[in-house]
C-alpha cells in the first residue's frame, strides 16, 4: 500500500509557519534551502511525513474559497493525542478554533493559519 510522504504548500512566511507548526504539533524541520523559481523550502513534520512549505521570492496574493476552486486546497488534517492541549497553543498564537465538533470515533476542531490555509486537528483518543 502506498503511502502520502508530503505535502507541499505556499506560504507568505514560511520560517514563522514552521515555528508554529513545531509549538503546535511537535514537529520537526527535516530538511530547508533554496527551491524552485528562487524560493525557500522547509520540510517539516515526522521522519516518514511531512510537510514542504514554500515561500517565493516575491509576495503573491491568497486565493479564497478553496472548496469551489478546481485544485484548491480544502484544508490539513492533523492527528493528536491530546485536542484540547493543541487548542490552547492554537489560541496562544491568536488564531480562533472553530467548527468543534464530537464524532464517532473522536473529536475535533478547525482553525484558519495567518496564511489562510485552514487546518483540521482531530483526535482518536
Amino acid at each position: 500500500m502506498a503511502q502520502l510522504e508530503h505535502i507541499n504548500i505556499t506560504v507568505s512566511d514560511n520560517r514563522a509557519t514552521a515555528q508554529m507548526l513545531e509549538d503546535l504539533f511537535g514537529w520537526h524541520i527535516r530538511w530547508q534551502g533554496e527551491a524552485k523559481a528562487g524560493g525557500h523550502s522547509i520540510h517539516i513534520g515526522s521522519d516518514d511525513q511531512y510537510l514542504a512549505i514554500y515561500t517565493p521570492p516575491k509576495t503573491t496574493e491568497a486565493h479564497h474559497a478553496t472548496y469551489l476552486q478546481k485544485g484548491g486546497l480544502n484544508h490539513v488534517g492533523v492527528t493528536v493525542d491530546d485536542l484540547d492541549a493543541v487548542e490552547k497553543k492554537v489560541k496562544a498564537h491568536g488564531l480562533s478554533p472553530n467548527n468543534h465538533a464530537d464524532y464517532a470515533p473522536g473529536r475535533r476542531f478547525y482553525f484558519d493559519d495567518p496564511d489562510g490555509i485552514e487546518w483540521e486537528v482531530v483526535s482518536y483518543s
